[in-house]
């Protein structure tokens, strides 16, 4: 990982303080990816993959191409969550700016040659989230151990006195779950893959696909005009009804379209990989209408409740759930939960991105205990019994006997009682007093580093990003702490 690369000095930028403020960052983050050996175990597990693919190990030039991209995959990535721009966005700038080309490792003479934006994403999704995990463990291993004064450069190592937890609701880019708004979703998918198929030359005898379009279009429009009339839940059904008439002509005609395609592709441009994709495109939704019709007769013509765990809250993303935050904002959130803790300083320590139905924050507090001992096992060393605070909802009988003699409870209990008495030790009201930032680092994370909404189609691709996003914001936060001066040596 400690390659030389052709790269010529850039020019000198003077006057403008916020190019200054971010070269200035970029090169200590550029410090901490060489110093702490993340780089090196970067490869080292890209490599090792690489080679368990493979089946045998990789030649010279083979090796060299793949450290290269490695080096290149980790760096451009970070920087691209640091910037908050978008892979194409991201693309023209590397293009254009020496110093992003400089903390990407690209080569820049005798001509440079920056990554695509299709580059750019399969960076991203080359990486799995466990071993984004093992890096971010690596880095705030070596921020809180010896040598982070020596190595790193930072004035003191990462505080590990306290630690705070919280869980919030990542949510996808979907529209708002309305019953008949899925109907609408799914008629004008199936509609556009019918057009996509009659544009590459195979025709199926049916009335004009724009005119189904049309139709849906008006009556989606007329379910939002009946809000608040005298008579809306009658003209709700009647408008309800003729949305369902729609959607199965158009599930019909779809169907046929998807037999011709694959029975005469031949007859057509299209290649058997793009084929494939709009039938597979055409499958997920002609498999999910029926329930989707079903669910919103269910809700609106039969007005009878539909069960959290029989919903379809988006027709392209499944792995998805109602999360029930109670937030003034919003009661109801859709999405995954994530749990995170992080330590004093704001460095998230550990997270978790759930697939399924995640468990109450009482049933997480104990899965918190046990990786933070395996992270830090030298916390029973320190001079006072560190801290784990979170909100009432971490509070249980169980939770406070697991935390005895380990960490000093200070999450906040759900009995007003037991509460008063906690609030009768300083620490316990200092500790809930800084767990208040946690909020504060949680908006951060999400709505600087993910993304809000997060954009990234399906469970797997989200939770890559979601891993990318915590270890680029701990390199962040750890490069904008304190750092020990380097003295120069006098001339003699």
């Amino acid at each position: 990982a400690s390659r030389q690369w052709l790269s010529p000095a850039w020019a000198q930028v003077i006057g403008n303080a916020d190019y200054v403020r971010e070269e200035t960052l970029l090169k200590r983050i550029d410090e901490l990816l060489r110093n702490s050996g993340l780089e090196v175990e970067h490869v080292r597990l890209v490599v090792e993959d690489m080679e368990r693919k493979a089946g045998r190990p990789l030649g010279d030039k083979h090796q060299e191409i793949v450290i290269i991209h490695a080096l290149q995959a980790l760096r451009c990535t970070v920087l691209r969550l640091l910037t908050g721009d978008s892979h194409r966005g991201m693309a023209k700038l590397i293009a254009g700016m020496p110093l992003y080309q400089w903390f990407c490792r690209l080569q820049r003479f005798p001509v440079v040659r920056p990554p695509a934006k299709s580059t750019l994403q399969r960076y991203e999704q080359s990486v799995a989230p466990a071993h984004l995990k093992r890096l971010n463990a690596i880095l705030v291993g070596q921020a809180s151990g010896m040598g982070a004064r020596s190595e790193l450069r930072m004035n003191a190592p990462l505080n590990l006195d306290g630690f705070f937890m919280d869980t919030t609701c990542v949510e996808p880019n979907i529209h708002f779950p309305v019953d008949w708004v899925l109907l609408r979703d799914g008629t004008r998918t199936l509609i556009k893959a019918m057009l996509l198929i009659r544009r590459h030359g195979l025709k199926h005898r049916m009335p004009a696909p724009d005119s189904f379009m049309r139709s849906i279009n008006r009556q989606c429009i007329a379910m939002a005009q009946t809000v608040r009339r005298p008579d809306a839940r009658k003209k709700r059904k009647a408008i309800l009804r003729e949305m369902k008439r729609v959607a199965k002509i158009v599930r019909k005609h779809a169907g046929r379209y998807r037999q011709a395609l694959s029975a005469r592709r031949t007859e057509t441009d299209l290649t058997e990989n793009e084929a494939g994709q709009i039938i597979k495109r055409l499958d997920s939704i002609i498999t999910q209408l029926p329930e989707a019709i079903r669910q919103a007769h269910e809700r609106i013509i039969g007005g009878r409740r539909v069960a959290n765990e029989q919903k379809i809250l988006s027709l392209y993303e499944s792995d998805i759930h109602v999360v029930v935050r109670g937030k003034a904002r919003s009661e109801v959130e859709f999405g995954n939960t994530l749990l995170l803790c992080e330590q004093r300083q704001g460095v998230v320590v550990d997270f978790e991105l759930f697939k399924d139905t995640a468990p109450a924050d009482a049933q997480l507090t104990g899965q918190v205990v046990e990786k933070l001992e395996a992270l830090f096992p030298n916390l029973r060393q320190l001079r006072q019994v560190p801290t784990l605070a979170g909100d009432r909802g971490f509070h249980s009988h169980r939770n406070g006997l697991l935390m005895a003699g380990k960490f000093f409870n200070a999450v906040a209990s759900k009995s007003p009682h037991a509460l008063t008495q906690q609030r009768q030790s300083k620490r316990f009201v200092a500790e809930q007093i800084r767990r208040s930032q946690t909020e504060a680092r949680v908006s951060i994370v999400k709505r600087c580093f993910i993304g809000d909404p997060l954009r990234n189609k399906g469970f797997a691709s989200r939770s890559i990003h979601v891993a990318w996003a915590v270890f680029a914001h701990n390199l962040w936060v750890i490069a904008r702490l304190p750092t020990v001066q380097i003295g120069r040596k006098r001339a003699a």
